[in-house]
């Protein structure tokens, strides 16, 4: 597995060349609640004064999802927004969006998505605001907890529904998360945010 990834942290990562030119850098990330994948990037220009850009990212045109750097192989790579615009943006309805069980327990509301870095673009979980139940631990630190997204996943209105087992693997520990979206592998490269 590839390092694991908040999207909420994408937001201004620069969009490089393979040449190494810098040709934008990430607005939002857009993706598909349904598929659990990255779908795409809402781009702006590079630097403090600019602003959105007309063209966005699709990640079929993704080299590579880094830490550092979303890695495109040239300037062609770019598309009209209008590609990505059936899509959500990850703004649009995601955060803040409820996460339940199929069984009716609420773990609480979506802070981020964790996203699978690489070439996969994969959900693996969400970052949530732990509802009482799973709230553990000193009051300050209590309240985020990390939830794979199971095998299934779905999207009802303003809430995300996960199987019933997803009780079973709430943690507040981002190596023990990393752990369980790496089916116990735990390769993890790196710190999640």
């Amino acid at each position: 597995m590839d390092e694991l990834m908040a999207a909420r942290s994408l937001t201004t990562r620069p969009v490089v060349t393979l040449a190494g030119d810098a040709v934008a850098q990430v607005k939002d990330t857009v993706f598909d609640t349904a598929a659990s994948r990255i779908t795409g990037f809402a781009l702006s220009g590079r630097g403090l004064l600019s602003g959105p850009l007309q063209d966005g990212l699709p990640w079929t045109a993704v080299h590579s999802l880094g830490h550092d750097a979303v890695m495109i192989r040239d300037r062609r790579a770019l598309a009209s927004t209008a590609v990505l615009a059936r899509q959500e943006p990850l703004r649009g309805r995601v955060l803040g969006a409820r996460v339940l069980t199929e069984t009716g327990t609420d773990i609480g509301r979506v802070l981020d998505v964790v996203v699978e870095g690489g070439t996969s673009g994969r959900v693996v979980g969400f970052r949530v605001a732990a509802a009482k139940q799973f709230a553990t631990g000193p009051k300050r630190h209590r309240r985020r907890v990390y939830v794979p997204r199971g095998e299934s996943l779905t999207v009802q209105g303003r809430a995300l529904v996960l199987p019933a087992d997803a009780v079973h693997h709430v943690t507040d520990d981002p190596t023990a998360f990393a752990a369980l979206a790496d089916g116990g592998a735990g390769r993890r490269k790196g710190p999640l945010p």
